[in-house]
């Protein structure tokens, strides 16, 4: 089925750009789309990447096209520890390997085995919960761009003394690699318990975080990015991201 919007705008701005910004795909994929002959302008095809849409204009792109895009995997996986997130050293088990059918925990499609579907934020190895991974790329420049204000969060079971000061040093007052970390909101949850609220994701932040401090994780679980919630999705277990969702996670980034 064809899709089709107007602009109110209140000023000419290219189509790519405005695509992208609305959601509806990258601007790579809209130039792919142009490109095509797949996107038109008040029944004009367009056939110029650079070409503006102007106020009250009606884009549309072709049911080719909005077959192209709805065949973009958004995965939400709950991930066990054991498992790889980004690209696997030898002897690793990539995530990626959980999607399978047996682990489906809805009717959506299995990707392929050989589909490309890089995370959207890692999650190392020791640690588990909330991971996406998917090729779409509107939905990737609003988790990891560098304009994303999504926060992430996550509970921490650390071993050794946590005292006030070490909280105070953990919500404001680290460096890792010689730049220092945004603040953070850090609460206790239980005796050894931690709760920590990020807006930003350095390499094993969170277990350096911890280290500067004295403190060992044992244990760390992502529960939370944005407004998207891993619920009760069974560790090991996948599900497909539904459009209201992905609608939230774009909007929620700040476009």
């Amino acid at each position: 089925m064809s899709f089709t919007r107007r602009y109110d705008g209140p000023e000419p701005q290219r189509v790519n750009k405005w695509l992208a910004q609305s959601g509806v795909c990258s601007r790579r994929e809209a130039e792919a789309l142009i490109a095509r002959g797949l996107v038109s302008i008040d029944g004009e095809r367009v056939t110029d990447a650079g070409r503006k849409i102007g106020p009250g204009q009606t884009l549309t792109l072709a049911d080719e096209a909005t077959t192209t895009l709805s065949s973009s995997f958004c995965i939400l996986l709950h991930k066990p520890v054991g498992y790889v997130s980004g690209q696997p050293e030898p002897g690793d088990v990539p995530a990626a390997r959980l999607l399978t059918r047996e682990r489906r925990h809805d009717d959506a499609p299995v990707p392929p085995s050989d589909a490309s579907l890089p995370p959207l934020g890692r999650l190392d190895k020791d640690s588990r919960g909330l991971l996406l991974l998917s090729d779409d790329g509107v939905l990737a420049k609003a988790l990891i761009g560098p304009q994303s204000r999504l926060d992430k969060q996550y509970r921490v079971i650390v071993r050794g003394q946590i005292t006030p000061e070490k909280l105070s040093r953990l919500r404001h007052g680290l460096e890792l690699d010689g730049r220092r970390l945004k603040p953070a909101i850090v609460t206790r949850l239980t005796a050894q318990t931690l709760s920590f609220t990020l807006t930003e994701g350095r390499n094993r932040q969170i277990r350096r975080m911890c280290e500067l401090v004295d403190l060992r994780v044992i244990d760390l679980f992502r529960h939370r990015i944005g407004p998207l919630e891993l619920g009760d999705l069974p560790e090991g277990r996948w599900r497909s991201l539904s459009a209201q969702e992905r609608e939230r996670l774009i909007a929620a980034s700040g476009g």
